[in-house]
């Protein structure tokens, strides 16, 4: 059952898909540069939250780059299902209906989760993040390991991943998209897919692009915040140099197809997770809930037992 959920509106002022500044409401100002050095501000992040067991520790699920909440929407549901245990998703700052923020940084989105989880009593838990989400996810645990009871890092390493990841090209590309006003969505949609095509050639990576389209009084805008993601784009593909390890259970799951976790890295994922297993889920790529999610699922509950 559906326990709690937060989540805002869209703006209806007019907004263009290529307006170097564009954003969508909430927007939080920035607490950093300028002002005498002030530390960026949590924000209240959207989340969804689904009933279990309060003596189990809770899943958390923290999406990656371009991601929202709903990527796990039917994954969540089947381990609360199949486990008993409560199963949070949640949107990062500048992406699904978390406030926007010209902030965007690991240490910013591992304190924007310092703050949720322990309003929600649901500290510690079990945190399973993929991509930028397993990043915030390890630097979480790194920081503050009472919070985080195992962790499960999909397809991502605590290393720079600016080699095997297209992201960059992503984001120009989704930046040159122009759709004119009051257009169906269907051709909306069709519009921006053919515009993308030039750059993106996966359909599967344009079709998951294309989730952040959506529609504001009659005119097409993505609700991820692109100025941000532009100006920090080198920080989210790059990692925190941290000194202190964390000691708890700890997940590197891995698809089969995908290059983003190099057996290079292993030194480095053991100097800061020295009890990490390293697992691979044959025939997946990146994204390997969306790729294999019985195959993710069963990875999840068997770290679980």
């Amino acid at each position: 059952m559906l326990r709690s959920t937060r989540a805002w509106r869209l703006p209806h002022a007019g907004l263009g898909l290529f307006s170097p500044s564009f954003t969508r409401v909430p927007v939080a100002p920035s607490s950093s540069g300028g002002r005498g050095g002030a530390e960026p501000r949590p924000l209240l992040l959207s989340y969804r939250l689904l009933d279990g067991e309060a003596a189990l520790p809770a899943v958390v699920f923290l999406h990656g780059l371009f991601g929202s909440k709903a990527n796990f929407n039917s994954i969540a549901k089947a381990l609360a299902q199949q486990t008993g245990r409560r199963v949070l998703t949640v949107d990062a700052r500048n992406h699904g209906d978390s406030p926007h923020s010209p902030d965007m940084s690991y240490e910013i989105m591992s304190q924007d989760l310092q703050d949720l989880l322990p309003q929600l009593g649901l500290a510690p838990c079990v945190v399973v993040g993929h991509s930028m989400g397993g990043k915030t996810a390890m630097l979480l645990a790194l920081q503050r390991p009472e919070l985080v009871e195992r962790l499960i890092a999909v397809d991502i390493s605590p290393v720079e991943t600016t080699g095997v990841s297209n992201f960059a090209t992503y984001v120009t590309a989704m930046r040159t998209i122009n759709i004119p006003d009051e257009v169906p969505r269907s051709r909306a949609r069709k519009l921006a897919d053919e515009q993308l095509s030039s750059v993106v050639q996966d359909m599967a990576v344009r079709q998951f692009l294309l989730t952040n389209l959506v529609e504001v009084d009659g005119r097409f805008v993505w609700r991820v915040n692109l100025d941000a993601l532009t100006q920090h784009l080198d920080k989210i593909l790059a990692f925190p140099q941290r000194q202190e390890s964390y000691l708890g259970p700890t997940l590197f799951l891995c698809g089969g197809n995908s290059q983003f976790v190099h057996p290079s890295h292993h030194p480095e994922i053991m100097r800061l997770f020295p009890r990490a297993q390293m697992q691979t889920v044959p025939n997946a790529g990146h994204w390997i809930h969306a790729d294999r999610p019985q195959d993710f699922i069963a990875a999840i509950r068997g770290f679980l037992v």
